[in-house]
Parts: C-alpha cells; sequence; structure tokens
C-alpha cells in the first residue's frame, strides 16, 4: 500500500553518526531512509545584546538545504538574499523545539545555536532535524559542563520528532517524499522524551481530517518518538 512497502506503523531505517565535524562543540549525521541532515552545534560564551545580563542563556537553530539536496538544483538561498519563508518557519521550529527541553538559568549565559544542513531531502527534514538538532545540543551542553561554564543540568529532558499523514485513507507514520506529496493530511508532532507534547502541526491537504483520525496520528507519532528516543540514547551511550 505505501510506496515503500512498509506498514503504516513502520519507520523508516534511522541512524545516527555522532562526532562527525571535529570543529564542532556537538555534531552528527541523521538520516530517515533517504533523508540525511548534518547538525552541529556552537558555542558561545556571549549572547546577544537583548539577553545579556540576564543569568539566561539562549539556544537558537538554523535550517538550510543545499541544492541538490532534491530532484533538480535549488538555487542557494544566500543568492536571492532572503530566507524563505519555508526555511524561517522550519528553523523556528526546531528552536522552540531544544528551548523546550534547556534549563536557560542553568544554561548560564552562554549561547548554543545548532545548525541544520539538508544533504538529501526525500520527505520529513524537519523531524529529522530536531531528532538530530537533539544529540548535537547534547555534546555541546556536555562541553560546556566539562570547563564548568554551566550553573548545573541545562538538559531537563529529550526531544525528537516525527511525521505522521493520512495516505490514501490509512493513518501512517513517517512520510517519505511520495507519500508526503499525495497525503490526504500531514502532521509533525515534537515530543519529549517523558512523552509530553512540543509542538503539533497538522494540515489537511485535501479533504478535513476527523478528530478519531488525529487520535491516530498522535498515536503513531508517540510510537515512532518512543523509537527514536531509544535510539538517541544508544548513540549518546
Amino acid at each position: 500500500m505505501r510506496p515503500s512497502g512498509r506498514d503504516p506503523q513502520q519507520m523508516r531505517a534511522v541512524t545516527i553518526e555522532r562526532n562527525v565535524a571535529q570543529k564542532a562543540e556537538g555534531s552528527c549525521i541523521i538520516t530517515f531512509g533517504n533523508t540525511k541532515v548534518f547538525v552541529t552545534a556552537s558555542v558561545e560564551t556571549s549572547l546577544p545584546s537583548w539577553r545579556r545580563g540576564s543569568g539566561l542563556g539562549w539556544v537558537t537553530a538554523e535550517y538550510g538545504m543545499l541544492p541538490r539536496a532534491t530532484n533538480s538544483r535549488n538555487k542557494r538561498e544566500a543568492a536571492s538574499g532572503k530566507q524563505s519563508g519555508r526555511t524561517q518557519e522550519i528553523q523556528r521550529l526546531i528552536g522552540r523545539s531544544l528551548r523546550a527541553v534547556v534549563d536557560m538559568q542553568a544554561l548560564g549565559e552562554n549561547q548554543i545555536t545548532v545548525d541544520c544542513d539538508v544533504l538529501e531531502a526525500d520527505g520529513g527534514t524537519r523531524t529529522a532535524s530536531i531528532t538530530g538538532a537533539y544529540i548535537a545540543l547534547y555534546d555541546a551542553i556536555a562541553w560546556l559542563k566539562a570547563r564548568n561554564l554551566t550553573k548545573g543540568e541545562p538538559l531537563r529532558d529529550s526531544v525528537a520528532a516525527i511525521s505522521c499523514g493520512i495516505y490514501r485513507g490509512v493513518p501512517v507514520l513517517d512520510l517519505d517524499y511520495l507519500e508526503d506529496v499525495e497525503a490526504h493530511t500531514d502532521a509533525n508532532f515534537v515530543l519529549t522524551g517523558s512523552g509530553k507534547f512540543v509542538e503539533i502541526q497538522g494540515t489537511a491537504e485535501q479533504v478535513p481530517f476527523s478528530r478519531d483520525e488525529l487520535n491516530s496520528l498522535m498515536s503513531l507519532a508517540e510510537s515512532g518518538v518512543t523509537q527514536l528516543t531509544l535510539l538517541q540514547q544508544q548513540a549518546l551511550a
């Protein structure tokens, strides 16, 4: 039924390769099937002017797709002088997702910037970015803790994300590109490792969806994030 032959409840193969950038305080390459994202986390011991003197840290994110991450070449956004609305929306989502699990007071007056660069896109780039961003963030915070630059334990929980949708009338987990373009409903779920919801994005692409269908998607998302949390733990072990 699914183009990939997967069962409705089956995720794509997920891999996390940690510490792939020598110079970044945290880094990984994460793959969701054919989607591949390179993530780095950079520590700065200075803050934006509006945050200085507050005693609080800051975590932010940037997102981008390489020109040949897709089937045909996309122009670099830097060449046009501005980011697309989609790029801005996704990087804000990544930043919000990470900040939801960070104690800014414990982080101290440090800033961590997480960069998510999509090497290959086959659906779910934002969810892969969030899941990988947590790995890079974890290592960047460990770098700060090793130098006594924090004021306690900044991480309150882990965070991961997964897409779900209604494809040909059936709720399915972890949409790839072929499913994404045809899905009647497309949703992204961000959850903590303890199972709490950080953000839900859901859109009826063709026909409205029911409360029962939404509940089915939420259950699939909870199952998916449980699997992703285990993979994160294994990568960080």
